[in-house]
C-alpha cells in the first residue's frame, strides 16, 4: 500500500527542496536542486523564475508517479519580499526582481510623503524602510519608473503562493506573506493600507485567504489537499507555537540574528522601527514582534581579523572553551579601548548609528582573551536587540536555532543577561518546511503529537556578578 505523505516545496534563494513527510513529520524522500542566477531588463542579478518554475512541475510530476507514496496533502514554504507579476494568459510578465536591488533614490519618499509621512506610514505598515525589501515599494516602482510593464500584470503573487498557483491554478494573498514588511497592510486597521486603493495597486492583489486554506486537486484518482503556501520566517514558528502553550521567544540565529516574540501585542513605536524592529503577522492571524541584528556576518568579520593577527586556523574559534577567570579579568577593568564596536551594521540592528574604530587586537596578549571581549560586546549587542521585544511581562522560555547554538561562550553570556528566562538551544531541521507542513495538519494527519520532533538542551548561565552592570554601549 502507498505510504501516505505530504510533500513540502521549501523555496530558499540558494536551495530549492522537495521533502515528503509521513505521519509522524519524518522525511521519507528529498529532492534538492541549486540554480544559477540570472539577471532581470536592469542587468542585476535575480533569481531564474521559469527554471525554478520548471523544477517545481518537473519534481511534482515525477513524484505524483512514485507508487511508494500517496500524497494526501502539499504545501509551500518560501522566502519573502519577492513577488511575481503575472500576465492575463497567467505567465510572468516580468523579472523576478532581487529583494537586494537598489531602490531609487527619492521614490520611497514620494510615497511616504503623500501618505502621512516616513514615521507615519512604516508604523502604520510595521515596515522599516528597506526598499526592494518591502515588497509593496516593488509595485509602486514598477507602477512608476516602468509604466508599460506594469500594464501588463494581471496578477501579482508573493513567491509562496506563486508557487502554489503552479500546482492548483488559483492565485491567492496569504497573511503571512502579506504581513512581512510589505508595506501594504495597515497594522493599525487590519487591512490593506490607503495607498494601495489610491494608486489602484489593489487591482493586480488576489483576494486574502488565512494560511490554512488549500484547493482540492485531482492526483492518481485520488484527491490532493493543495495549500496556499506560508512565509518562510513565519513557517519556522510554527512547530513551536503548535507545542507550547506558555509564553517564549524563538531567536533563529545565522548571518542575521532575528528574535521573534509571538506573545507581544504592543504596537510597534517609530523608535523600535528605527531599531530594525518590525512585527509579523503568523498563521493564525496575529501579529509578532521581532528585531533583527546582523549578528552572524559581524561575528564572522571579526573572527577573521583574529584569525589573521594571531595566525589561527579559519575554525580555531570552534575549540574555544568558556573560560570564566578570563571572563572576570576582562570586566574588572577600564578598557574601553579594547571594545569590538559593530563594523558591518551600519545603519541596520538595534544600534544604527553606533560607531567606533576598529578595536587594536596588540592590546590582547592572546586569541583567547580577544576571542572573550568580541563575545562579550557581541552578546551587549544581541541582549539589546532582544530586550526591544521582550515586552512588559517577559516570557518564561527562549528558543535559540541556527549556527550560535554551538557557541557555547556566546550562549551561556546571553543566558546570564536574562536571569529570570530559561534558555535552551534546539534541534529541529528544515523548521520552514515542517511548519508548512504543519499548518496543513488538521486536513490530513489529525491525533498525531509532534513533540517527538524537538531535542532541547537548556543552556547554563554564566555565574560572574560583574556581568549583571556590564555595559560597553552608550544609548
Amino acid at each position: 500500500m502507498n505510504e501516505p505523505v505530504i510533500a513540502i516545496y521549501d523555496i530558499g534563494k540558494t536551495n530549492k527542496k522537495l521533502l515528503l513527510y509521513d505521519r509522524k513529520y519524518q522525511i521519507v524522500h528529498r529532492d534538492q536542486i541549486s540554480l544559477p542566477e540570472t539577471v532581470d531588463d536592469d542587468g542585476y542579478p535575480c533569481e531564474d523564475v521559469e527554471k525554478t518554475s520548471q523544477w517545481v512541475k518537473k519534481s511534482f510530476k515525477a513524484i505524483k508517479k512514485n507508487k511508494k507514496f500517496a500524497i494526501k496533502a502539499l504545501n509551500i514554504s518560501a522566502y519573502g519580499a519577492s513577488f511575481v507579476h503575472l500576465n492575463e494568459r497567467g505567465r510572468p510578465a516580468t523579472p523576478l526582481y532581487n529583494y537586494l536591488k537598489p531602490y531609487p533614490e527619492g521614490l520611497a519618499e514620494q510615497l511616504y510623503e503623500q501618505y502621512g509621512g516616513e514615521e507615519t506610514f512604516t508604523r502604520q505598515t510595521a515596515s522599516p524602510r528597506l526598499g526592494m525589501l518591502n515588497s509593496g515599494l516593488q509595485l509602486y516602482w514598477l507602477k512608476h519608473h516602468k509604466p508599460e510593464m506594469y500594464r501588463t500584470i494581471w496578477r501579482s503573487l508573493h513567491l509562496p503562493q506563486y508557487f502554489a498557483y503552479l500546482i492548483h491554478g488559483k492565485c491567492f494573498n496569504e497573511i503571512t506573506s502579506l504581513g512581512c514588511h510589505t508595506a501594504l497592510w495597515d497594522f493599525s486597521r487590519d487591512r490593506s493600507h490607503d495607498w494601495v486603493y489610491a494608486e489602484k495597486i489593489d487591482a493586480t492583489l488576489p483576494p486574502v485567504v488565512s494560511t490554512h486554506s488549500y484547493e482540492m486537486i485531482s492526483n492518481n484518482n485520488s484527491n490532493t489537499l493543495c495549500g496556499v503556501g506560508i512565509h518562510d520566517s513565519s513557517a519556522s514558528l510554527v512547530p513551536y507555537l503548535l507545542a507550547f502553550e506558555e509564553s517564549f521567544m524563538l531567536l533563529s540565529s545565522g548571518t542575521w540574528n532575528i528574535t521573534l516574540n509571538p506573545f507581544n501585542e504592543e504596537p510597534l513605536t517609530y523608535e523600535e522601527l528605527r531599531k530594525d524592529c518590525l512585527q509579523y503577522i503568523n498563521y493564525r492571524g496575529v501579529s509578532v514582534k521581532a528585531s533583527r541584528i546582523l549578528m552572524g556576518r559581524e561575528h564572522d568579520y571579526q573572527e577573521a581579523r583574529l584569525t589573521e593577527h594571531f595566525n589561527k586556523s579559519s575554525d580555531y574559534h570552534r575549540s574555544i572553551i568558556p573560560d570564566k577567570e578570563l571572563l572576570e579579568n576582562l570586566l574588572s577593568g577600564e578598557h574601553s579601548e579594547r571594545h569590538f564596536y559593530p563594523q558591518t551594521m551600519q545603519q541596520t540592528g538595534p544600534l544604527p548609528n553606533f560607531t567606533g574604530s576598529p578595536t587594536d587586537l596588540s592590546q590582547f596578549s592572546s586569541y583567547e582573551e580577544a576571542y572573550h571581549q568580541l563575545i562579550l560586546d557581541l552578546v551587549e549587542m544581541q541582549a539589546i536587540s532582544m530586550k526591544l521585544v521582550t515586552s512588559q511581562t517577559p516570557p518564561k522560555k527562549v528558543f535559540i536555532s541556527g549556527g550560535f547554538c554551538a557557541n557555547q561562550l556566546f550562549m551561556q553570556l546571553l543566558a546570564a543577561h536574562f536571569p529570570d528566562i530559561q534558555f535552551y538551544t534546539t534541534e529541529l531541521d528544515n523548521a520552514s518546511a515542517l511548519g508548512a507542513a504543519l499548518v496543513m495538519h488538521r486536513h490530513w494527519n489529525r491525533g498525531e503529537s509532534i513533540d517527538h520532533l524537538f531535542q532541547f538542551q537548556e543552556v547554563q548561565p554564566m555565574n560572574i556578578a560583574a556581568l549583571t552592570t556590564y555595559s560597553f554601549v552608550k544609548m
